[in-house]
């Protein structure tokens, strides 16, 4: 297996010249795009968080072809990727994202205003296990991207609260590769992958792909 840094710092898993000319015969993502991301490598800690360029265009491209109504997204950092799922939203759509982190709120509404999705886009501060249960709707779109040790938490919180037909996205499922390693017992967060794959893959509930693109991206379809 052949992997390397790519140029969106995540971990890949292709030879770098396929990888180069599947970036290169996919869509540019927008300039404000652009723009967030330089910001967000300037003046944020651990920038590598970041959706990157080409994983925010298949982010996109699932929302519109899903074109939901109600997108819940876990994890929204500086807002990238909630921008690229919002490109897919019905026109009386919303998004309600979540994210710990209130000092990241700033930087967020800078680039919500600028995308022209503004007033689809409710924004949360806390923990996602207790925002979770207050959301009173039924979601389409799902993007989780929070911390690993939760993901198995929040599919069972979601699970309910999905239309037949909706989609989750799961992100960093690969986990740089270390979920086909020898399992450290002191790694949590690969223990808790290993257990949310297996969990996506059984449960009845859902009809799951697993996509080796950059760090890994699973697509779950609610039966």
């Amino acid at each position: 297996m052949i992997f390397r840094k790519n140029a969106e710092y995540n971990m890949n898993f292709l030879p770098e010249k396929i990888d180069d000319y599947s970036v290169n015969h996919s869509q540019i993502e927008p300039l404000i795009l652009q723009e967030l991301t330089k910001e967000t490598w300037q003046k944020i800690i651990n920038p590598r968080m970041l959706s990157g360029a080409f994983q925010g265009r298949l982010l996109s491209m699932i929302s519109k072809l899903v074109q939901p109504k109600n997108i819940l997204e876990i994890g929204t950092y500086t807002g990238y990727s909630a921008i690229c799922i919002a490109e897919g939203i019905s026109d009386d759509g919303s998004i309600d994202t979540i994210d710990k982190n209130e000092e990241l709120v700033d930087l967020q509404n800078k680039y919500f205003e600028k995308s022209g999705f503004r007033n689809k886009i409710f924004q949360h501060v806390g923990s996602a296990l207790e925002i979770i249960p207050t959301l009173n709707k039924k979601f389409d779109l799902v993007f989780i991207d929070a911390d690993k040790s939760n993901y198995s938490n929040y599919f069972h919180l979601i699970i309910d609260k999905m239309n037949k037909g909706g989609v989750i996205l799961s992100d960093n499922v690969l986990w740089s590769g270390k979920v086909v390693e020898k399992l450290n017992p002191k790694d949590q967060d690969t223990k808790a992958l290993l257990e949310y794959n297996i969990l996506l893959n059984t449960d009845s509930r859902v009809e799951t792909v697993l996509l080796p693109i950059r760090d890994g991206l699973t697509i779950s379809r609610v039966c």
